[in-house]
């Protein structure tokens, strides 16, 4: 353990003469380092699961070493209390600061690095986990019983209190700050806003569920609009998509930590924010998924299967194709399609080879506007790729030029389809089919100019939804059709 030289702080002053123990997880920053250290290994490798559960049987603090020796922390985009972190930094120029934490010591070495100004890191070493009762220990043992403050933001941090001159409490509401106060005096209090439903509303991205509406395609398509019992089931399986896309959005978030932190929109996130605590994601991801799958029970099997690989499909994305060039749009183009296939599932209905042709080229159109959209500003950043992803600025010409040469396809697979025996079936004129094609041509290319001008959001389906010339179009796209039909 480091020795530590005392600073002389002003005459008459006790508090300075003391010396300040800051713990780190939940304090310092929003987080805790081992599940952000445990995430980030399982995003590279999810099989190393298995390896935690072996490392685990050493003990805790052996687990923070194995896994800490396996990723690179960057500690600049860790989502710090600036509060805190301010304080922190007036009181290092009056007294002797340091770093006290059950992270492991490497990760802790980095953080202590980036911020500077402390005299010493205690931290986890492969043998002793610095929490609770050992951390307690530790302190007393270096400075003497009263002999330090200690700032914390836990229940477990009271057993350090019980030895501290003065606690400073870090936490939402004045539970933990009542118990510090019943074993020693409570010196300073930092409010932290309580995560609550507006924070899991986003994380669940209630908003994104508006893309599992193309479910109903297939019961549009069909003409079946009017059946309730597939009206009833095609709104069912719109929930178990929405469900389960959810606890791919949880999942994905928190394997893309910090490429989010990274991005100027995705840092907002709940969780790369610190808004929500980490070790709540997977429970909720698992809750999501359970939900969805059980409700998928009530339809039929075909959907079940179809549910399935949308899952598995999703959360390979998530574990390694959005890292792999090219590979990654035309997955999004695919998960797009699965929700077509999975209404069709759901009403029972056979496959529109048109209908899916069509969806593929078109979701290719707007995951290549995705990528197109990030690598630009990327490039204004100075940056040389998008962080977390198979692709460096020097592509963006190559994805602008494949995007709009595919939402050029999907019109041509339009125009197909209206010239084909199947539309005549279905539509009593289908001549007026051909107005489809100049209003989708309009869209498609409207929306990458829009896209070349970098004023696109970032996910062009949102885009599409919240965009007054996007809802007319459709507006008259649905009266097309509603004419063709009569």
């Amino acid at each position: 353990m480091d020795s530590l030289s005392i600073k002389q702080g002003a005459p008459g002053s006790e508090s300075v003469c003391v010396p300040l123990c800051v713990d780190l997880d939940g304090t310092l920053i929003r987080s805790d380092l081992l599940v952000e250290s445990a995430l980030a290994l399982l995003a590279r490798s999810p099989l190393a699961l298995f390896s935690m559960l072996v490392w685990l049987l050493r003990g805790k603090a052996h687990l923070k070493q194995e896994i800490a020796r396996r990723i690179e922390l960057d500690a600049q985009y860790l989502p710090y209390n600036n509060d805190v972190l301010a304080w922190v930094k007036e009181q290092q120029q009056q007294r002797l600061v340091i770093l006290c934490t059950a992270s492991d010591r490497q990760l802790a070495q980095r953080v202590a690095d980036h911020v500077g100004g402390f005299d010493a890191v205690l931290a986890s070493d492969g043998e002793r986990n610095l929490s609770g009762t050992q951390k307690a220990l530790a302190l007393v043992g270096l400075y003497g019983e009263r002999g330090f403050d200690y700032a914390g933001n836990a229940k477990v941090d009271l057993k350090v209190w019980k030895s501290a001159r003065a606690a400073i409490t870090v936490e939402s509401g004045t539970r933990l700050s009542d118990a510090a106060a019943r074993t020693t005096q409570v010196d300073r209090r930092f409010e932290l806003p309580k995560a609550g439903p507006r924070h899991w509303l986003k994380a669940l991205r209630v908003h994104q569920w508006i893309k599992n509406a193309l479910v109903f395609l297939p019961l549009l398509a069909a003409h079946r609009m009017l059946e309730m019992q597939s009206l009833a089931a095609t709104a069912l399986a719109f929930f178990c998509f929405s469900l389960c896309a959810s606890s791919v959005y949880i999942t994905n978030d928190l394997l893309d930590l910090t490429a989010d932190r990274q991005h100027h929109r995705k840092r907002n996130r709940p969780f790369a924010a610190g808004h929500l605590p980490l070790i709540a994601g997977p429970t909720a991801a698992v809750a999501l998924l359970v939900a969805g799958f059980g409700l998928a029970t009530m339809l039929p099997n075909e959907f079940v299967l179809v549910l399935a690989g949308y899952y598995l499909l999703t959360s390979a994305y998530s574990f390694r194709f959005k890292r792999i060039m090219m590979l990654d749009v035309v997955v999004l183009a695919l998960l797009y399609t699965s929700r077509i296939v999975a209404g069709t599932a759901a009403i029972q209905a056979r496959p529109s080879f048109w209908l899916l042709a069509f969806s593929m080229f078109l979701f290719l159109s707007l995951a290549m506007i995705k990528r197109y959209v990030e690598l630009l500003t990327a490039q204004k950043a100075g940056k040389i790729g998008a962080s977390g992803r198979g692709y460096d600025v020097g592509d963006i010409s190559l994805i602008q030029s494949l995007g709009a040469s595919s939402g050029y396809l999907s019109v041509l697979v339009l125009a197909l389809y209206i010239d084909s025996p199947d539309s005549r079936v279905l539509y009593q004129h289908p001549h007026y089919l051909w107005l489809l094609c100049p209003v989708l041509l309009y869209w498609i290319s409207r929306t990458w100019a829009i896209a070349h001008r970098g004023v696109m959001h970032d996910d062009p389906v949102v885009f599409a939804v919240t965009d007054r010339v996007s809802q007319a179009l459709l507006l008259a796209a649905a009266l097309v059709v509603m004419f063709s039909i009569r």
